[in-house]
């Protein structure tokens, strides 16, 4: 975060505003995915996944695709005794998202990288899974 000389406060998040003149956060600027032209913020994505039964919580990121630019690609934990598998996640948002918001890969992991004050760490996972596309 930083102040421009104009005075105004640069924090790195990406809003909408809606009809009413109401700002809606839609995610982190260097979170945004941009895969085949097209602008995705994974909160959007992070929460249709989030609300399946047997997933305690997902991050979603960009990874370098040779097709796409980037591809977006879920990182999932499950609940303990779940069974839920990538299948099950990418047939549960089918009909919630539009296509290219679609994971190319969903991965299942026993915990998300977290830094001291408990954020996801996206940068650690983006560095794990750089190659996942082959390029």
């Amino acid at each position: 975060a930083e102040f421009r000389p104009d005075g105004f406060f640069i924090t790195g998040d990406l809003g909408l505003v809606d009809r009413d003149g109401y700002v809606h956060i839609v995610g982190r600027g260097k979170d945004l995915i941009i895969s085949g032209g097209y602008n995705i913020y994974p909160k959007e994505i992070e929460g249709e996944i989030d609300a399946l039964a047997g997933v305690s919580e997902s991050a979603v990121i960009g990874v370098a695709h040779p097709d796409f630019g980037e591809g977006v690609t879920a990182i999932v934990v499950r609940k303990p005794g779940s069974a839920i598998g990538a299948a099950d996640v990418l047939d549960a948002i089918a009909g919630r998202l539009a296509r290219y918001k679609h994971p190319k890969q969903v991965i299942f992991v026993d915990e998300l990288p977290r830094n001291t004050m408990g954020k996801v760490q996206k940068n650690v996972l983006r560095e794990t899974y750089r190659d996942l596309y082959g390029q």
